[in-house]
């Protein structure tokens, strides 16, 4: 298997993120991000929107690699 790019690896940390921040929130009822940045603040929406399209983007290339 190749090594993981930039891009890859900027969007596996983005999605690693994302699902602690989800598991918080599950649990805890706790939402890292919002605590960070402020709720639903334009940067709490841009982290939320970049983990969305990492999300996106990881899946698209994990049927990618499958096909290998």
């Amino acid at each position: 298997m190749n090594k993981l790019n930039a891009f890859d690896s900027i969007a596996l940390i983005l999605v690693i993120v994302g699902g602690l921040n989800w598991g918080l929130v599950g649990a805890l009822n706790f939402d890292l991000v919002a605590t960070l940045f402020g709720t639903m603040s334009v940067i709490s929406k841009i982290v939320y929107v970049l983990v969305g399209v990492a999300a996106i983007y990881l899946a698209a290339i994990s049927m990618k690699l499958a096909r290998k």
